[in-house]
């Protein structure tokens, strides 16, 4: 590097940005497709068990945007292809993005991959968590989220920003990410999503929840048989679909305004700005802003953890 270009860098606060070799194993990680008056909207990353990159969560704004202006559509039905509905957010596939920037943001945010320390991580997972998680929560249209199997850490997120939450009765629902250093995922309504106590234990422990006890402690609405899912899931939404639009999106709209006078909103902000901390405070202790774990540890330590339970 010139001395004059590291001067440059150094006026404006940027570093070189990291080149990686990435390889999408799929063109499509989110497939689309409308029946009637329902758009569904597949997460199609199966040999990675639909764990997050930005090209799945770009792909999937790209769905739901789509589905938004569409006439047509009046209601919203997230699901998965593969065996999980999502193994959480992508920290170990050969297409992992996490140093590529994009010219197509979503929100009125500068670009990660050339920022220095922990600005980096705090300015993409910003847009690609926290936002991305706040526009599908408030998408005029009401959503289903059709839940199979593992549904864990970043995969919550998905299912938490939907209106109603259907499971298969082989579902579970987990975030691991204490032992990681974090406080939880960055979308943090685990204190909406169960009550305060019942949030901190399936933080501090960490272990995977049936979708029989997330259903009693009231995290998702209704509880199936793995074969009767897509079609409960369809029936339901619709049912929905012959309600008025209007009365729909002033429904949802309500229900979201009361959330967020509880508190909702700026809790989530605080616990982000938490949840840096301890990027930070990993990467100074540990030397990786994740604490050293990728894909692969994360899973094993998964596979003890519930080893552990059953024994």
């Amino acid at each position: 590097m010139s001395e004059q270009t590291s001067d440059k860098k150094l006026a404006n606060e940027t570093v070189d940005k990291v080149e990686r070799d990435i390889v999408y194993e799929e063109e499509l990680p989110v497939l689309y497709e409308v029946d009637g008056q329902v758009a569904y909207l597949t997460l199609n990353r199966v040999k990675y068990h639909n764990s997050q990159n930005s090209q799945m969560l770009y792909a999937l704004d790209d769905c739901f945007y789509k589905a938004c202006g569409d006439d047509d559509v009046k209601v919203i039905v997230l699901r998965a292809n593969g065996k999980h509905f999502s193994a959480g957010h992508d920290i170990g596939t050969p297409g992992r993005d996490f140093d590529v920037g994009r010219d197509d943001r979503r929100s009125m945010n500068y670009n990660h991959d050339n920022k220095p320390g922990a600005e980096k991580a705090y300015v993409r997972e910003a847009e690609v968590y926290l936002e991305f998680c706040r526009r599908w929560r408030s998408l005029p249209k009401p959503t289903i989220a059709q839940v199979h199997k593992g549904c864990i850490a970043g995969g919550l997120m998905l299912a938490w920003v939907c209106d109603l939450i259907v499971a298969s009765d082989d579902a579970f629902f987990q975030d691991p990410v204490v032992q990681m250093g974090f406080p939880g995922v960055e979308y943090f309504a685990h204190p909406f999503e169960l009550n305060v106590r019942q949030a901190k234990e399936f933080l501090l422990l960490g272990e995977r929840w049936s979708a029989e006890r997330v259903h009693a402690a009231g995290m998702i609405n209704k509880v199936v048989a793995r074969d009767e899912l897509e079609l409960t899931v369809k029936n339901w939404a619709e049912k929905i679909a012959s309600q008025p639009r209007l009365a729909l999106s002033l429904t949802k709209q309500a229900c979201n305004h009361i959330e967020d006078l509880q508190g909702k909103r700026t809790g989530i902000d605080a616990v982000y700005a938490m949840h840096h901390f301890a990027h930070a405070n990993n990467t100074l202790v540990k030397g990786d802003y994740i604490a050293g774990f990728d894909g692969k540890k994360m899973a094993q330590a998964n596979k003890q953890s519930s080893k552990d339970e059953e024994s």
